[in-house]
């Protein structure tokens, strides 16, 4: 944790206090700890009392008011959002948070590789587009990009290719996501295809890959933190947007401000953020985390806990279908014969959605859910059952999602994989009726 500015040597007031407000540094006395009006007054400017602050050294900034560890991830987030990892943030949402049809930017999981930029200008930010594959070099200011070309919104599905990592025995490294590592909301922006229209794409194109402002969490402002990408027909699609908006507002600076790539159906680390420059390549791109085992399963199945060389790993494209159960929360207390919804999402990459089913018997028996449509492609569906239990006791709710390819989830862990991605096994819940 970064140390505030130390308190300055007066021998006239020995316990002299003082603090400031918002991100600047407090200051405390000389003694080892801080006083209590110092401590009452730190606990305004935190906006909460702080339990156990008489224990809080001097000199040391609550992780909270400390900019350097992301209070702007935090900021506006549900308070109940998990926190994974800090450095860099990444952040999952409970499942039962994501029963919104859009969802809302408070509820919206965070997935870093490095750190975000500061204070990136919308008004100064440019995009350029070169590579191998490119007819010109050509940059765009933002507002160039809002004036000069057709605005479309998609809700889309982002999804994190290890979300419910944690679920993979043998376990795996990586974040131990659990489900909620996804999300659906609504981007606003141009079409990549019309922009690359614009510039010119030679016929050797193959791929594309991004490049973004973050910055390395070793300080090396030399090295890449992520940069992949996706085959040119994806880039191509009618969904694929260089997005400015979410629901309707500034994209916020956790989720790509000013300006990140909205690709569907493909791991959501195609769709990179606070994006500035994009490549048109002749090979497949091969930037950062673009290269085995990262973003990778095996071509083949593997007994789990295998090793796995390089050369017989396949990047993921196409995201699996899926399904989770967002309400009831697990957990749950139903009285006797008292009729309750079970609802969620289902979602399949860049297919649709073409039945669900929920089952409270361990899948012995499966119920029919209603299902709507989607929105757009790309986007999830909803589905709901009513349910009326009987019998006193334990009960679980499985949920098994059905693609328009006749594919449905798995009942148990699908493929193992060395990094534990692309996990879709049926979700399911307890509920408890007493």
């Amino acid at each position: 944790m970064k140390r505030g500015k130390q308190p300055n040597r007066d021998h006239t007031q020995e316990s002299k206090t003082s603090v400031a407000t918002g991100n600047e540094v407090f200051v405390a006395s000389r003694r080892r700890f801080i006083t209590q009006s110092a401590l009452v007054a730190l606990g305004t400017v935190v906006g909460s009392p702080i339990v156990y602050g008489r224990l809080l050294p001097e000199g040391l900034i609550p992780v909270v008011l400390n900019p350097e560890v992301g209070k702007d991830i935090l900021e506006g987030k549900h308070p109940d959002m998990i926190v994974r990892n800090k450095r860099p943030w990444n952040i999952e949402t409970p499942v039962h948070l994501l029963d919104d049809v859009v969802t809302p930017a408070d509820k919206m999981y965070v997935r870093n590789n490095g750190n975000l930029p500061e204070n990136p200008d919308a008004s100064s930010w440019e995009l350029t587009i070169d590579g191998e594959a490119v007819q010109r070099l050509k940059t765009y200011s933002l507002a160039e990009l809002k004036n000069k070309f057709k605005h479309y919104t998609y809700q889309t599905v982002l999804e994190c290719g290890g979300n419910t990592r944690a679920e993979y025995t043998p376990g795996t490294k990586g974040i131990q996501w659990g489900y909620g590592a996804v999300s659906c909301a609504r981007w606003t922006g141009v079409r990549l295809k019309d922009v690359l229209s614009d510039v010119g794409i030679a016929p050797n194109a193959v791929y594309i890959g991004y490049y973004g402002k973050d910055t390395h969490v070793s300080g090396d402002l030399n090295k890449v933190v992520i940069s992949r990408g996706v085959p040119i027909e994806k880039a191509m699609e009618d969904e694929t947007l260089l997005a400015f908006q979410m629901n309707g507002k500034d994209i916020p600076l956790a989720h790509g401000h000013p300006l990140r790539l909205i690709v569907g159906g493909f791991p959501a680390s195609a769709s990179g953020k606070w994006v500035h420059r994009l490549v048109v390549r002749d090979r497949i791109h091969d930037g950062a985390k673009m290269k085995p085992p990262t973003y990778c399963v095996p071509c083949n199945p593997v007994t789990p806990g295998d090793s796995v060389q390089d050369e017989d790993m396949c990047i993921i494209q196409n995201m699996p279908v899926k399904s989770i159960i967002t309400y009831p929360k697990t957990g749950a207390m139903v009285k006797p014969g008292q009729q309750f919804e079970v609802r969620g999402h289902a979602w399949a990459g860049d297919r649709s959605i073409r039945e669900m089913h929920i089952s409270v018997d361990f899948g012995a028996t499966w119920q029919v859910c209603n299902l709507q449509a989607a929105p757009n492609r790309n986007a999830w569906q909803q589905f709901s059952a009513q349910v009326n239990l009987e019998e006193l006791g334990y009960y679980e709710i499985w949920a098994r999602a059905t693609d328009d390819q006749g594919v449905s989830q798995p009942m148990v862990q699908p493929g193992w994989n060395p990094r534990g991605y692309i996990n879709n096994a049926t979700h399911r819940i307890a509920v408890k009726v007493s």
